[in-house]
């Protein structure tokens, strides 16, 4: 049996925002393929889970400290929060392959004594990018000094990478852009892991419009307060935000619109439910990176996407989604799309684009590479 030490940055579970989500179903999946996994995650907040035990032999926990006085290093606070002697111990225990999941985990991949092990470095984003925009997106003085530094920090940091004997990125922009820098080392395109095995779409109409995503992340916060200023504005339809923790700008925001519902904290089961009910999923970001784990979830489950040419960035996605940029372009999207019904050749022509997130084969060729 192959065996794979994993590190995750949080504890991923439950699977309800991008980063974990990709983290979860690998785990799940990788089981299943038949590998015996121990796993390695740092926790701050989310208390130990028993469901990982389901797909993971041994399971670490280790408390992320976030002493303020870690902002002054050199290396970037989300690396140098992360790193473990004790970790490392118990990496130290077999020689299997390790799987760094984000930049955040790597701090230890150049330490010597696994100089020998077969490591294995997982993309989630172009971390510097991520945070410069983030920086950019913030409100909040001190938070925008605080991306704009970590930015800085996770440039230079990146140099670190040379270090993984493959890389595995989420986007082929990302694959790109990481070949450039490190044109050694083997990387390889392996999208996102998600919770489908196959398309739920429903046929049909549904009855609104749906926006989703980790409400506290400055990107998507920023997104809906646009969709709900802009775009959510025709009083004849029904409008929907689901995500966690909204932050008080947004819900007062939509206190005041009669014809737009802010669900928080929804559980997995109920965001699919409203995922598949809806009639559009509307997802728009202002941030090329990664890929956007939400429309994977819209394409596998929902009905119509209206998506903004940022968020299929790096994907082949875009014949699958109605693209529109401007808020005028996307209300007139979603008028035109509430004119149809969405049939079952819809979904067929999904069926064809989608075998690239084929959850088991993507599962299959990290096997491989162990």
């Amino acid at each position: 049996m192959k065996t794979l030490h994993v590190i995750s940055f949080d504890v991923p579970y439950p699977a309800n925002y991008g980063g974990v989500i990709d983290v979860f179903y690998k785990l799940k999946y990788l089981h299943e393929c038949g590998v015996e996994i121990t796993l390695h995650c740092f926790e701050y907040g989310r208390g130990e889970q028993n469901e990982l035990t389901k797909c993971c032999k041994k399971v670490f926990y280790y408390k992320r400290s976030k002493n303020i006085h870690y902002q002054f290093s050199k290396l970037p606070f989300i690396v140098k929060t992360r790193i473990s002697e004790k970790l490392v111990s118990n990496l130290l225990q077999d020689d299997s392959a390790i799987l760094f999941e984000g930049l955040h985990t790597c701090g230890i991949l150049n330490d010597p004594r696994l100089k020998n092990r077969f490591k294995i470095y997982r993309e989630s984003n172009i971390e510097h990018e991520y945070y410069m925009y983030l920086s950019q997106s913030e409100k909040s003085f001190f938070k925008k000094i605080y991306f704009t530094a970590e930015a800085f920090k996770l440039k230079k940091f990146e140099r670190i990478l040379q270090h993984a004997d493959y890389m595995l990125t989420v986007s082929k922009k990302d694959n790109e852009y990481l070949k450039s820098k490190f044109p050694e080392n083997k990387i390889e395109y392996l999208p996102s892991f998600h919770p489908y095995k196959s398309i739920e779409t429903l046929t049909g109409k549904g009855d609104y419009v749906l926006y989703h995503g980790n409400l506290q992340i400055a990107e998507n916060h920023a997104a809906a307060v646009y969709l709900v200023n802009h775009v959510f504005t025709d009083e004849r339809m029904n409008y929907k935000i689901a995500g966690l923790q909204p932050q008080q700008e947004l819900k007062k925001l939509v206190s005041n619109k009669s014809n737009i519902e802010l669900i928080e904290n929804p559980g997995e089961a109920a965001l699919k439910k409203l995922i598949q009910h809806a009639h559009i999923n509307c997802l728009i970001t202002f941030q090329e990176s990664g890929l956007k784990l939400k429309l994977l979830h819209a394409i596998y489950a929902g009905r119509f996407c209206v998506v903004n040419q940022q968020m299929i960035y790096g994907t082949d996605l875009a014949e699958l989604c109605i693209i529109a940029n401007s808020a005028d372009e996307i209300k007139k999207a979603i008028a035109d799309a509430f004119k149809k019904s969405f049939e079952s050749n819809y979904i067929e022509e999904r069926a064809l684009k989608l075998n690239q997130f084929d959850v088991i084969q993507n599962a299959k060729r990290i096997k491989e590479m162990i």
